[in-house]
């Protein structure tokens, strides 16, 4: 590997043989970069050397499109070709794979008068097969253009093969782009089963009948400068394209969790396009419930239709980071969202400060309506994805501890309520390390205080200002609880 310093002060004939094969069998492009020194990143370099080859004359990229080799086939290619078809799975073929790409190759060109160009790194024959058949549709202007379009992707992958920019100093700037609203949404997904049992929930598993998903994807890399700076999409992967490969993979996720999907889906991301340094990635919920249905004479659950709901929704996070050829989870967690529970008495909010600006009276019993985010980190994120169920924290148990522990309170305050809650979830799961709440209070308004011959009342909904609160209830909280309840049984038993 060599750095940006090394490239700089290398002889011009030394760097021209250590870049002379990023562009297929043309040393040229490497020659006159060389005047082009100095370079200050890896994308500098390859915007240089792409450069000059957008302005060469036609013949020249002609040229260029036709050093490279045919797809698939057995021909005499550069190195750097053998390894990336390899890796494809191109050089080992089956006879009959053989002659279909043949087969298709000769005909493209004959339509277009040079060999079917693709940028390989992380697709597979499949993919390759796929992409020749739809681009044998195209205008002889627009494959020429994407000829060109792949060589550059070709040349960015081989130079970051041979160049590290570990230790440059670069200037750290907000560079990302993505998509957002990416709806998915599949059928008869692997069942979840096999979790961890709790007794204040009764949920066992998911049949996954109906599973929806909201998927936003960003990502980053310092390939993607030159698009905003001078507008060179060569290496930009649409939005569009990010649409299509998420919901085309949602068909092949074998798992059982939106948490593995997401942590599948980043993955191959970054794989498939070695350009991109960081994904972000969030999977949030389309809750869908099974309706009833009459039949055999009994009322049971309909296995066919579907509700959607209106209510909380489960959400995974996902970012990732590459260095080199390493991938690495930088954050992983999962939430529950907009939770709404309301209870109607045993909830009480007093003591606190009253001055000149206090208007709100102290309540010792009034109903409580709390909106809740909860989310929660394993200590092994590889648990998230339910490889192994036990060990998997479902957002129908959380849910159902948060119920049971409100019912269970008396309410002081909601700072106390999630409190409480945190703690109760990670003593029921100590896979987990911390449990985090973002909380607001939506209690209603009284408009009738007395209502003869009832205990109830009639409330309204609360004028716009809410209050919220923000809470990271942590493993030691939780050990603290669980000393202090022992303590208090220790007492009573004395």
């Amino acid at each position: 590997m060599f750095t940006m310093d090394d490239l700089n002060q290398m002889e011009r004939h030394t760097l021209t043989d250590t870049l002379g094969s990023i562009f297929e069998h043309s040393s040229w492009i490497a020659e006159e970069a060389a005047a082009l020194r100095p370079f200050s990143s890896l994308s500098d370099l390859h915007r240089k050397m792409a450069g000059i080859v957008k302005a060469a004359d036609r013949q020249t990229q002609l040229d260029l499109i036709n050093k490279h080799p045919r797809l698939g086939t057995k021909n005499i290619m550069s190195d750097a070709s053998v390894s990336e078809q390899r890796n494809a799975g191109l050089s080992e073929l089956e006879q009959e794979e053989y002659e279909e790409f043949l087969k298709l190759n000769e005909h493209y060109d004959e339509r277009f008068g040079f060999p079917f160009i693709l940028a390989v790194k992380g697709k597979t024959k499949q993919d390759i097969h796929r992409s020749l058949v739809k681009r044998l549709e195209n205008e002889q202007e627009t494959e020429f253009q994407q000829a060109l379009i792949e060589i550059y992707r070709i040349a960015r992958f081989r130079l970051a093969d041979i160049i590290t920019e570990k230790g440059e100093t670069q200037m750290k700037r907000t560079m990302s782009y993505g998509k957002g609203n990416v709806f998915a949404y599949r059928t008869f997904l692997k069942p979840l089963t096999g979790v961890k049992q709790i007794p204040e929930s009764s949920f066992s598993g998911r049949d996954n009948t109906v599973v929806g998903v909201d998927v936003t994807c960003e990502i980053g890399g310092d390939a993607f400068l030159p698009s905003f700076i001078d507008g060179d999409n060569t290496l930009v992967v649409a939005t569009d394209s990010m649409k299509n490969f998420i919901q085309r993979h949602l068909a092949s996720y074998e798992g059982t969790t939106i948490e593995g999907f997401i942590h599948d889906v980043a993955h191959r991301f970054l794989n498939t396009y070695s350009h991109m340094d960081t994904i972000a990635l969030t999977g949030e919920e389309i809750p869908f419930e099974a309706m009833p249905a009459y039949g055999a004479q009994e009322l049971r659950t309909s296995q066919l239709v579907f509700r959607r709901s209106r209510n909380e929704r489960a959400r995974s996070v996902l970012k990732a980071e590459r260095t080199g050829d390493t991938i690495t989870i930088k954050e992983q967690y999962s939430e529950i969202i907009d939770l709404q529970l309301v209870k109607v008495s045993g909830n009480s909010f007093v003591g606190f400060i009253r001055d000149e600006y206090t208007t709100l009276p102290e309540d010792g019993n009034r109903p409580l309506f709390v909106h809740l985010n909860i989310g929660w980190h394993y200590e092994n994120t590889n648990d998230a994805y339910a490889s192994d169920p036990a060990r998997y924290v479902a957002a129908e148990q959380v849910r159902d501890l948060a119920s049971a522990v409100f019912h269970e309170l008396e309410t002081p305050s909601i700072q106390n309520l999630i409190y409480h809650i945190g703690c109760r979830i990670l003593t029921r799961f100590p896979q987990l390390t911390d449990v985090s709440f973002q909380s607001q209070n939506h209690t209603w308004d009284t408009v009738v205080e007395e209502i003869p011959g009832s205990k109830g009342k009639v409330y309204t909904e609360p004028r716009p200002p809410f209050g919220f609160q923000r809470f990271t209830v942590t493993r030691e909280d939780a050990e603290k609880e669980k000393q202090k309840a022992d303590e208090a049984l220790g007492s009573l038993k004395a």
